[in-house]
């Protein structure tokens, strides 16, 4: 009974708290106030099915409406950085996907129309058609590591920057909201 009452402090704690607290063996650690830890996408998990009505945003100073969620990511999506991002994203990508996709063609061509050449041993039971197979792993893994070096050397700055100014354009709305809700 103590530990259920206890439990049910804690998710009341918790609920209050923009700190997470985790139980276990990380008992001890903390988790900042992370924007984009509990955000929901539009229309995911809000309503449940039930029709709720939503006000709508409150005019702007200028009397034009506050731009919406929606908005605010339409116009990181139209700007420069992002499209830099992506830019930066899809030269990684493509040719590497297209590289990596013609190394594994050639090799499943290779075997299946040359099975004379794949079988040719090179050193004892080794043959060629083991050291392509295992040059498919090894490639595998080196794509993998390229990826997440490119993506720590060339995009993830900037995409956390734009992450965080999308942050502080819903945290200004929100307390935009709340000021004119007060009123």
């Amino acid at each position: 009974m103590r530990t259920s009452l206890s439990h049910a402090a804690n998710a009341a704690a918790d609920k209050e708290s923009s700190v997470d607290k985790h139980e276990g063996r990380d008992a001890g650690t903390i988790r900042l106030d992370d924007p984009w830890y509990d955000a929901l996408a539009v229309g995911w998990g809000e309503g449940q099915g039930q029709a709720e009505a939503v006000a709508p945003p409150p005019p702007a100073p200028g009397g034009r409406p506050a731009p919406g969620a929606s908005d605010i990511y339409l116009e990181v999506q139209r700007s420069a950085a992002f499209q830099e991002v992506r830019s930066r994203y899809r030269r990684f990508v493509v040719p590497a996907t297209a590289g990596f996709f013609l190394w594994y063609l050639a090799y499943v061509i290779a075997a299946t129309t040359a099975p004379g050449v794949m079988a040719r041993p090179v050193v004892g039971a080794v043959n060629v058609a083991l050291l392509a197979g295992l040059g498919q792993f090894l490639s595998t893994f080196l794509l993998t590591w390229a990826y997440a070096r490119h993506a720590r050397l060339r995009r993830d700055r900037a995409a956390l920057d734009l992450r965080w100014t999308v942050f502080e354009q819903e945290r200004g709305q929100e307390r935009y909201r709340s000021r004119g809700a007060g009123r």
